[in-house]
């Protein structure tokens, strides 16, 4: 990445309450020193699902095209845009047997949302201190909370 100053740096993390079962995410947006946080859940869903919601919501709120840097602890994330994503295309998000690859129509927006802005994919260890990954896993297991008390 060039210049540190035109990066968005967005830490994201999903969460969930049995896996299916209700599920939270969590996203923080940071650029300049600024940050923005957003967050939400669904109440049947699953932890893989809520980890991708996180990136697809931050890549929404972006309002032009950006330099990034997503901070995940989802290495389903990390290596499915970084290493997997091309080859799942090419095969049209289909898996042996003739089904959909789960979660295809989340890596198919998350891929279009990406595509809008230059992106580096960065995995961080999950609970080890990391003061921002603690932060939306707080933010994504209050939403699975939430969720669960409807």
């Amino acid at each position: 990445m060039a210049n540190d100053d035109h990066i968005v740096e967005i830490y994201t993390d999903g969460a969930c309450s049995g896996n299916p079962g209700p599920g939270g995410w969590g996203t923080i947006l940071r650029w300049r020193g600024t940050e923005c946080e957003l967050s939400g859940g669904a109440p049947d869903t699953t932890n893989n699902r809520m980890e991708l919601e996180a990136v697809i919501q931050g890549l929404k709120a972006l309002k032009k095209p950006s330099e990034v840097i997503v901070f995940t602890d989802s290495q389903y994330v990390q290596k499915g845009m970084s290493l997997w994503l091309a080859g799942w295309k090419a095969k049209g998000f289909k898996v042996k047997g003739g089904g959909l690859r789960p979660n295809h129509d989340q890596w198919r927006e998350l891929d279009t949302l990406a595509s809008g802005h230059r992106v580096e994919w960065r995995w961080v260890k999950a609970h080890a201190g990391h003061p921002e990954n603690e932060r939306v896993d707080k933010m994504a297991v209050a939403e699975s909370k939430k969720q669960a008390a409807r």
